[in-house]
């Protein structure tokens, strides 16, 4: 599956918002002209069935070894799902911490010491939310195989972020195919993409906090 037709599907359920005025705020607390919901997807029935096909290929081409798919709450829960039954694996979900209750358990959904899993986002931009479920897993002695995503910001901090934590990441469309296909498709002006593009230039050398 290339990228602009992942970037389409998500251009197409309404994924992709844009507001140079009134930017959206991350969870790292960077500010933000543009916004990925890439939950709208689970809405759409064939677009969801191609984004899991497309998971479940880049597991199988890059991280073959993989016995359990680990899917990152709540966004990535149902990608986790679809993933899993088209492998014929295990799934299980990784809260960003433990429950305060009941048997205060992080990860859900049985899991062994001897598998490899593999973490499903929704999408990667600082890769914190990753690194935190990764550690997860780990501290239950679970070896992380690698993590695979529908979209990306294409970010040097989230290379870094992974590189550091010896693990790697692929996803199906990023940034750059996003913005192509968005002006492609009218969806965005000459103006406000230079805009938006300016900010991720500037996102990517690090010059924004």
């Amino acid at each position: 599956m290339v990228k602009k037709e992942v970037a389409e599907i998500l251009l197409h359920v309404g994924a992709v918002e844009l507001s140079p005025e009134e930017p959206f705020t991350w969870a790292s607390g960077i500010e933000s002209p543009i916004y990925c919901d890439n939950r709208l997807t689970m809405s759409d029935p064939v677009g969801r069935k191609k984004i899991a096909e497309g998971l479940a290929g880049l597991i199988r081409e890059n991280y073959p070894e993989t016995t359990v798919i680990a899917g990152t709450a709540t966004a990535g829960i149902p990608h986790a799902a679809w993933v899993a039954d088209i492998l014929g694996l295990p799934m299980v979900y990784i809260r960003s911490k433990a429950k305060e209750h009941g048997r205060s358990r992080q990860i859900e959904g049985k899991i062994l010491d001897t598998d490899k899993a593999v973490i499903i986002e929704d999408l990667i931009s600082t890769g914190g939310s990753s690194l935190n479920a990764a550690e997860a897993l780990r501290s239950e002695g679970i070896d992380v195989t690698g993590i695979v995503s529908i979209f990306t910001y294409e970010l040097q901090s989230a290379d870094e972020t992974f590189a550091s934590a010896g693990l790697t990441y692929k996803s199906l469309t990023d940034f750059g195919a996003l913005a192509e296909v968005a002006q492609e498709k009218g969806a965005i002006n000459e103006e406000s993409m230079a805009s938006l593009l300016e900010w991720h230039g500037k996102l990517k050398a690090g010059l924004l906090k």
